[in-house]
């Protein structure tokens, strides 16, 4: 069975219904994109993230994927728009050539707070929601099998692929590979293991796609799933509210330009 990022909890947001969590996800994306100013994502980011991370006690892992994922980004972000920001004229900070704009800083702020709403609501959805879960309700809706199962296992992607990296490394170091501590010599040194890596993703999708024949994907005969997802009339109205107020993001800020 494929590895994942899932945390099973007892927790209230674990108990949510997979596609109330996806709509979630997808109208906290257009929000945070749809309002061009910083402090809207961390209106979100405060209200409706952190919130969530804590009652779904997936906090501390929450803050460590995030920033080991988001850390090089923003940092990456912050330099390029702070030194390069077409337009810049109010100096911050300048060291010979270089030269920080405030402009350049406010920019980097806007696109990194989005980014961090965006990373952190994906990664929240990855620990609280079981792939097979999410593929159960949104086969219950009518959405193709297939498709089901692409966006089921776009969860399982990463840890899969680390949890093989792992094991190549492990199988090299028992024959005698050496992995040095310093980075700089590691990186020549594992070069040579994204042969393999590579190679073992293809015969995994090989593998996976035979046994999705096996399981009659290509039917079109409406399934019964045998473990039926929970939900209730309070989620899927909720279901309707959360597009409505994306949509809201959306318009009012056009009405608000356009006066």
């Amino acid at each position: 069975m494929a590895s994942t990022l899932y945390v099973d909890q007892p927790s209230p947001v674990h108990r949510l219904n997979p596609v109330t969590k996806l709509v979630a996800l997808l109208c906290i994306i257009v929000i945070v994109f749809a309002i061009p100013v910083w402090w809207a994502a961390a209106i979100v980011l405060v209200v409706v993230i952190v919130p969530a991370a804590v009652a779904s006690r997936c906090g501390g892992r929450l803050a460590r994927i995030g920033g080991q994922i988001l850390l090089p980004i923003v940092l990456v972000l912050v330099i390029v728009q702070g030194l390069t920001f077409p337009g810049g004229e109010t100096p911050v900070w300048q060291w010979g050539v270089l030269t920080v704009t405030s402009e350049g800083l406010v920019f980097a702020l806007n696109i990194g707070a989005r980014i961090i709403c965006l990373v952190l609501a994906s990664v929240l959805l990855v620990l609280t929601t079981h792939p097979g879960d999410l593929m159960s309700a949104l086969t219950e809706r009518g959405m193709s099998p297939k498709f089901s199962y692409i966006i089921s296992s776009t969860l399982q992607l990463i840890p899969a692929f680390r949890d093989r990296a792992d094991s190549i490394l492990l199988a090299q170091q028992a024959r005698g590979l050496t992995v040095p501590k310093n980075p700089v010599r590691r990186l020549p040194v594992l070069m040579p293991l994204l042969g393999p890596l590579v190679l073992g993703m293809f015969t995994d999708v090989e593998e996976r796609s035979t046994a999705m024949e096996a399981r009659g994907f290509g039917s079109t005969a409406r399934r019964t799933s045998l473990v039926p997802v929970a939900d209730s009339p309070a989620q899927r109205v909720a279901r309707w509210i959360m597009p409505l107020i994306a949509l809201a993001a959306i318009v009012v800020p056009l009405i608000l330009e356009a006066l």
